[in-house]
């Protein structure tokens, strides 16, 4: 591999680590910088996602703070992330990587709308259902993680993104805490994905880009975290939403 491309892969995986921990979609630098470089789209997926787990766990580490007292909910989501990363993982290796190019710039479109009318649905749903922690919410929210899981399973890019759009509008907690437990069910949904991968699809891993990718996407995380815990919950909104637009511009070009 030549030197540049080694620098190119190790820039990309901390623009994607960074990108990630603040609000998700970095898969959309790291999955187009590997086909650049000629690298078959599914083998760029699988390795991609192995890659970006670094980042993920010193995103988890940055914003510890924001995950004290939420032990319960992470207890209720994390087995819906890791049952959907692994449908998420098996159709990526079973279906053509065409089959959700249709449906993923509409989910992440309808997640931006959640993020952006998040409080106000919130209060709404205060109003007229005081019960913040009852079972028809706690089931939508396990339905609704469960998805993420499964796309971000199979592809990632803006699962972030998702993910705090269904957060935000059934989870009456900041923002800031939100993306505490974005960053912990994103990294267990690339975590799991990336296990199956290792177990059913080893001969589709280049290792040396899931490392290089793996080697920036940990001190991305690390900078992601220090610089998205002092964004402001109306400024973090307006940078998930440009975020959000550009991968939907990126996705259907």
């Amino acid at each position: 591999m030549p030197w540049y491309e080694v620098v190119a892969l190790l820039a990309a995986g901390m623009a994607a680590g960074t990108i990630n921990t603040i609000v998700g979609s970095g898969t959309l630098i790291t999955f187009p910088t590997l086909l650049f470089f000629g690298f078959p789209p599914l083998v760029a997926n699988v390795s991609n996602t192995i890659g970006l787990v670094a980042g993920g766990l010193t995103g988890i580490h940055g914003y510890r703070a924001e995950l004290v007292g939420q032990g319960r909910t992470l207890r209720r989501l994390v087995p819906a992330s890791l049952l959907g990363s692994v449908t998420g993982a098996i159709l990526l290796l079973k279906l053509p990587e065409s089959a959700f190019d249709a449906v993923v710039p509409v989910l992440i479109a309808a997640a931006l709308l959640l993020v952006l009318f998040g409080p106000r649905l919130q209060a709404w749903a205060a109003a007229r259902h005081p019960d913040h922690d009852s079972l028809g919410r706690r089931l939508v929210m396990t339905v609704g993680i469960f998805a993420a899981g499964v796309y971000g399973g199979y592809f990632g890019a803006a699962q972030g993104i998702l993910l705090v759009g269904i957060m935000s509008v059934l989870i009456t907690i900041s923002l800031q805490r939100i993306n505490g437990l974005k960053n912990v069910l994103g990294t267990v949904v690339n975590a799991v994905a990336a296990a199956v991968f290792m177990l059913v699809a080893w001969e589709r891993i280049n290792w040396s880009v899931a490392a290089l990718i793996a080697a920036g996407a940990l001190a991305g995380g690390y900078v992601g975290a220090r610089v998205g815990r002092r964004l402001s919950p109306v400024l973090l909104r307006g940078l998930i939403v440009v975020i959000g637009v550009l991968a939907i511009a990126k996705m259907t070009v």
